[in-house]
């Protein structure tokens, strides 16, 4: 009862406040509260919302496949690292502009980012499912081990811990659907990276509630003697989960790299920024639901475009504050809603035949 009371506070109090700030803009227009009611209204700030959710969703999608079966990988954010910089560095020695097998350089880099985040999820796989290494310490040590080798390999190819530009992927605009109102300019005249952060979206819930596979997953993390009492091989479902987190990572890094930085700049939290940690932050947000960590994305990435287009008219908002917000919306949820929920064996090691 006390629960729905507060959620029931929780969300009269936000729609109070949108209809307050809503009233104040349309009636004051030349006020803040104006010019920031028409940021966020703008096509500009929708569409730089999808292209910065990228690496958030696909990154949040991986991590659930891996925390579902049992793993924690809060090494989400070295495996978006090392995506990005392989996909530029790929795409660079490849030449940027051109094809080969007619297929655009750019592509190509996508799949060795793909391939270079998927290696290192291996890796962290094999340590944690047959070492049996505390998997906080792993994730970690995959962070900071790609935190320092991206800058480290850029400073031997370009001589600066940021790389040369190599181009962007170029928006996919479909004729006719791309003059729908709203939905046109968001989803038809696009990058493919938003596409293809969209059907993972799907296809990743498709798989974890309607596959056999993703029951497998689900079982690893809440009960695994179940699993392997049935007869599934627990470890090869986690390697499998784990690999996925790495797959996902990779799109996310790589698309975002690719599709909208076209650079990469190594120096401090390099170009991922922390939206490794903040997709940790999505996906307990949305309890562990991929269409709800899309959305989710859509939140952060949406706050995070609002403040650029702010600071660009002049109101000083401080991006550290901004990126606080996905992290204090997580507690929000703890505290108010209580529904967010570990998989029972999250983090636990488990070797066949254990009683």
């Amino acid at each position: 009862m006390i629960d729905g009371i507060s959620r029931r506070t929780l969300l009269s109090a936000g729609v109070g406040l949108a209809a307050i700030w809503i009233v104040v803009g349309l009636v004051f227009p030349d006020s803040w509260a104006g010019v920031s009611l028409s940021i966020a209204a703008s096509p500009s700030t929708h569409t730089a919302t999808l292209r910065l959710a990228v690496p958030i969703a696909l990154a949040a999608i991986g991590g659930i496949f891996a925390e579902k079966s049992g793993v924690i990988n809060i090494g989400i954010e070295g495996l978006l690292i090392v995506a990005a910089f392989s996909a530029i560095v790929v795409t660079y020695w490849l030449g940027s502009g051109e094809s080969t097998f007619a297929i655009s350089h750019h592509w190509w880099g996508l799949l060795a980012g793909v391939l270079a985040s998927t290696l290192f999820a291996l890796l962290f796989a094999i340590v944690c499912i047959e070492y049996k290494a505390d998997q906080i310490i792993a994730g970690l040590a995959v962070w900071l081990i790609a935190l320092g080798l991206a800058p480290f390999v850029s400073r031997i190819v370009f001589g600066s811990p940021n790389t040369d530009g190599v181009g962007r992927f170029q928006n996919v605009t479909v004729p006719v659907l791309s003059d729908v109102p709203v939905v046109g300019y968001l989803l038809f005249d696009t990058p493919p990276q938003v596409w293809i952060m969209l059907v993972a979206a799907f296809a990743g819930w498709y798989v974890l509630k309607h596959t056999s596979f993703g029951r497998w997953v689900v079982a690893s993390g809440e009960n695994p003697k179940a699993l392997d009492t049935a007869g599934v091989d627990v470890r090869k479902v986690r390697y499998t989960a784990v690999i996925l987190s790495g797959i996902f990572a990779g799109l996310g890094g790589a698309g975002f790299a690719l599709g909208q930085l076209g650079t990469f700049a190594g120096g401090g939290e390099t170009d991922m920024q922390g939206r490794g940690f903040i997709a940790i932050a999505t996906y307990l947000f949305a309890n562990y639901h991929p269409l709800g960590a899309l959305a989710g994305s859509f939140l952060f990435a949406g706050l995070d475009a609002f403040q650029l287009r702010l600071q660009g008219a002049g109101y000083a908002v401080p991006t550290e504050l901004i990126r606080t917000i996905p992290y204090l919306t997580v507690i929000v949820v703890l505290v108010f809603v209580g529904r967010t929920t570990l998989p029972e064996a999250a983090g636990d090691n488990y070797e066949s035949g254990e009683e």
